[in-house]
């Protein structure tokens, strides 16, 4: 790709929005007085997004109608995960359907929506919330940072 065109490793000022099919917004910039700035496969954007950057040329808006494999992916059974209580940080909120952010031991954080609570534990899906869901990715390249 040439130096006017998205690469990986590039850092981009960047409008972006995540919608599902039916038009719901989950998230966006576009109204935002200035665009967000992210480096390609520094983690901010999710990887799968990331790919559809690459190529786009400062100035070009594009939408993207992307299935659950292009994007988030599908759930799996192996991310619902049942955590006894010591492994709950103290305070923490447990209620059914609360969101919640788990420390990894290597600093990252992880999050999940709490499924249950019962006696042997608290029942957490660690899928992304976006999992099995087609989207809709419009992105608007705004600049490419030198």
């Amino acid at each position: 790709m040439s130096a006017n065109t998205v690469a990986y490793g590039d850092t981009l000022r960047l409008r972006y929005a995540i919608r599902l099919r039916n038009g719901e917004e989950i998230v966006s910039n576009f109204e935002d007085a200035e665009p967000d700035t992210l480096t390609l496969g520094d983690g901010t954007l999710a990887q799968t997004l990331e790919q559809w950057l690459i190529g786009l040329r400062p100035g070009e808006r594009h939408v993207f109608l992307l299935e659950p494999w292009q994007a988030f992916g599908a759930s799996s059974e192996e991310m619902v995960q049942t955590l006894k209580p010591e492994d709950i940080p103290p305070g923490m909120l447990l209620e059914p359907g609360t969101l919640v952010e788990f420390e990894m031991p290597n600093g990252q954080t992880l999050a999940g929506s709490i499924l249950e609570i019962g006696p042997e534990g608290v029942k957490v899906d660690f899928n992304h919330l976006l999992a099995d869901c087609p989207i809709e990715f419009e992105v608007e390249v705004v600049a490419i940072d030198q």
